[in-house]
């Protein structure tokens, strides 16, 4: 079945230059949105004419069934300026394909990969002064589905919306990189075997919310996710993944936990496994329990930990709290192992550093 092209209708209400640089004078995540939205729907079965128009509300009945049984799922990754003042979306065939994947995960309908990075790629060509300029900064794309159906039955919908909005982002730590503390939960898991942790759905961060609330209450920026059987084994931090860095007989090896189904597959997770090769450091994915975590660190073995992240990019760690213990981590510095992946990933990102995994997409 052959996609649909978009139509593309412009704004009547685009912001002028001036009122376009002012919102984005201060630019926080999340917050400031583009001129224009895609918005394609699904219904008999196929997908339908997508429009690419003026951002604005969704009109939905109030019946509708994302609203009462949680079929919603979204991605996202970022467009950056490149050195040569095109525009250049990071990794977005991957994205497109994890979406299939938490789709399927929902019973919802595949959307083509093609018609994702079509939708992004007109997206970005028409807002494409909203892309920001500086290193760390970025225009955040955001495309989510939702049940549409006007119905309260317990059943998969029978129709659909595919949404793509995109927000101009600052640099995620305005006042530098810094690390930060985490609680390890112990009350709470995210996600259990055969259930949805692998999928990008809105549930799973809907879940989160209370035990972060309770890592706040601990002094805590983040909480680290152990896994739901045992209630031993790493899994995640907040939304993002997780890596251990170890210096051990002159090697450095960066290690994340493997993926199990209960983790989410991370595109930044993976482009580090690959990047750290070629930066000269070795890579695993195994499982590691919080009491070798604690002995990792008090041997000296384990020097850095960090998080990563679309949003974030890399998160470093210096400090853990959980039940019955208290660790710092590199003395609670950034670490230079951390900061030399986050520079290198950004440089490829920007385009002042070689593709040569050819992740950048162009776009304009």
């Amino acid at each position: 079945m052959s996609t649909p092209n978009l139509i593309v209708t412009p704004s009547a209400t685009m912001l002028s230059d001036a009122q376009r640089a002012e919102k984005m004078s201060n630019l926080s995540f999340g917050r400031t949105f583009t001129d224009h939205m895609v918005v394609i729907p699904y219904r008999d079965g196929a997908w339908q004419q997508g429009e690419v128009k003026a951002y604005g509300p969704l009109s939905l009945d109030p019946s509708t069934s994302s609203l009462h049984y949680g079929q919603s799922i979204f991605e996202g990754f970022k467009a950056f300026s490149q050195a040569d003042g095109g525009v250049k979306t990071f990794r977005p065939q991957a994205n497109g394909e994890r979406f299939n994947r938490s789709a399927k995960r929902l019973a919802m309908p595949a959307l083509p990969v093609e018609l994702f990075m079509e939708a992004a790629d007109t997206l970005i060509s028409l807002d494409h002064p909203w892309v920001p300029e500086n290193i760390g900064e970025s225009l955040y794309l955001r495309p989510f589905m939702i049940a549409t159906d006007p119905y309260l039955g317990v059943r998969p919908s029978l129709e659909y919306l595919f949404v793509l909005i995109a927000s101009p982002a600052g640099a995620y730590f305005p006042k530098g990189v810094k690390p930060v503390t985490v609680w390890i939960s112990e009350d709470y898991v995210r996600a259990a075997p055969g259930g949805t942790g692998e999928a990008k759905c809105a549930g799973n961060y809907a879940a989160s919310l209370l035990a972060q609330e309770q890592a706040q209450q601990k002094g805590c920026d983040q909480v680290v996710w152990l896994d739901a059987v045992h209630r031993e084994y790493i899994e995640e931090m907040g939304g993002m993944n997780l890596f251990f860095v170890y210096q051990e007989n002159g090697k450095t090896t960066i290690v994340t936990p493997e993926l199990t189904g209960t983790l989410l597959p991370g595109i930044t997770r993976r482009s580090l496994l690959e990047l750290a090769k070629d930066l000269g450091y070795e890579s695993e994915e195994r499982k590691l329990s919080v009491q070798q975590w604690r002995d990792d660190i008090a041997a000296g073995r384990m020097t850095e930990v960090f998080a990563c992240g679309t949003a974030a990019v890399i998160t470093p760690v210096g400090e853990v709290k959980a039940n019955g213990f208290e660790m710092s981590i590199n003395k609670g510095e950034n670490g230079p192992v951390t900061m030399a992946l986050r520079d290198a990933l950004l440089a490829i990102q920007h385009g002042t550093a070689p593709d040569t995994h050819n992740w950048m997409h162009t776009v304009v």
